[in-house]
């Protein structure tokens, strides 16, 4: 039976710059042949699909964070959404600290996803938008709301502010939301990712392992932050890779001895001659 490769995006597959190295791309595709091989990222369906179009990709795409799961040809396996009351509330407690999210939303079941924006964006925030500049799925908000079908709302800032924002959030939705507080690696802060209580990788992890009808005990999984802590727990090997956050490595089966901008993971794939 072929093994199952499951691999975080960001700093774990993706180098630092954003690329896939062609040495990556070449083992990533050998491997695809005989195994199989998807991705688990914090990305969006369209970002996600951008760097994967020249990677053979043959199982579930865990996205968002776990709120998406879906497959290369576009059908969704599962999603898991904050529905608009509960995001306008969410909304609400950040403004009187005044800090406010972008809103990672689906405007249709075709996968067109909108990425709303605050007007009062902070400067960690203009710094992400810099990169997204151009995307079409981009929208200002003078005043801010969520959508009717939220994937998940995401705040930047100092970890301390973003610790007292998740402070007030708790005290007022308790576990009808799961909180992510985690480092942004590219910008230099953190991050505060709001989803609904039962969307994370482990989760994910759970679909993709129902849809192929192998345990998750059969799976590999790559990883270097905190997000990616579920499913290492579930997945029968975990791996991290040298620059993954300590926390991480101390849940990981195997700590590997090259960063993702040493080709870590294809690294692991070859020598393991899958």
């Amino acid at each position: 039976m072929n093994a199952v490769f499951i691999t975080d995006l960001d700093h774990t597959f993706l180098r630092s710059d954003l690329s896939i190295s062609p040495y990556s791309r070449r083992i990533w595709n050998a491997a695809a042949a005989d195994n199989t091989l998807t991705i688990a990222t914090a990305r969006s369906f369209k970002k996600s699909e951008a760097f994967m179009k020249n990677l053979h990709v043959n199982a579930p795409m865990i996205l968002l964070d776990g709120s998406l799961v879906v497959s290369r040809s576009r059908k969704i396996i599962e999603s898991k959404f904050i529905a608009k009351a509960l995001g306008d509330a969410v909304i609400d407690v950040g403004a009187a600290l005044g800090v406010f999210p972008f809103v990672l939303a689906l405007q249709d079941m075709h996968l067109n996803e909108a990425f709303l924006y605050p007007e009062q964006c902070n400067t960690h925030q203009h710094k992400l938008l810099e990169r997204y500049r151009g995307d079409d799925n981009l929208r200002k908000m003078v005043n801010l709301r969520a959508m009717e079908k939220n994937f998940k709302l995401v705040y930047m800032g100092e970890e301390a502010m973003l610790q007292e924002l998740q402070a007030s959030l708790q005290e007022n939705f308790g576990d009808a939301l799961k909180y992510i507080l985690a480092p942004e690696a590219y910008l230099g802060c953190y991050f505060l990712t709001l989803l609904h209580p039962h969307a994370d990788k482990a989760h994910g992890l759970e679909v993709v392992s129902e849809y192929l009808g192998r345990p998750a005990g059969d799976m590999t999984v790559f990883g270097d932050n905190l997000n990616d802590l579920g499913m290492f727990k579930k997945a029968g090997v975990s791996i991290a890779v040298r620059n993954a956050h300590d926390t991480l490595k101390a849940q990981a089966d195997i700590v590997l001895k090259h960063s993702n901008d040493e080709d870590g993971v294809a690294k692991y794939l070859e020598s393991a001659g899958v």
